[in-house]
């Protein structure tokens, strides 16, 4: 019997849209805007596969004073822990799916390779299926 948190479950940016609302989720994406005003920022991530962008749209309120200026940079890579808040089949632009998540941990993805990321993600969600 466990009495800490649930683990996050790694996956994709595409795939949010899928899991739960309140499922605790890690996932990588590229900062696209950043809202002071709301503490909201938006990631996108167009895997190899993906045939079009997915979008989250990440509340990070929570997380704010260990927030650093690079993380909400456009064109940064970001690593997020959170609980996914929406799957509404809301639409950016009437084209691309969003997703909101609440963050609770946020930090900067460094240099990647993002086809072994992939790889590596995919390989840990076909051993969990």
């Amino acid at each position: 019997m466990s009495f800490g948190p649930l683990p996050s479950q790694l996956c994709l940016l595409s795939s949010l849209s899928q899991k739960d609302i309140g499922d605790k989720v890690r996932f990588l994406g590229c900062v696209t805007s950043y809202s002071t005003e709301s503490g909201v920022l938006t990631l996108q991530y167009r895997g190899s596969e993906d045939r079009q962008l997915t979008f989250a749209s990440v509340d990070v309120n929570l997380v704010l004073q260990s927030l650093k200026a690079e993380q909400t940079r456009v064109g940064e890579w970001v690593n997020v822990i959170g609980y996914v808040t929406s799957t509404d089949s809301k639409k950016l632009g009437d084209t691309n799916p969003v997703v909101e998540v609440q963050a609770t941990l946020l930090w900067s993805a460094g240099p990647l390779n993002l086809e072994k990321y992939e790889a590596s993600v995919q390989a840990l969600d076909g051993e969990e299926s």
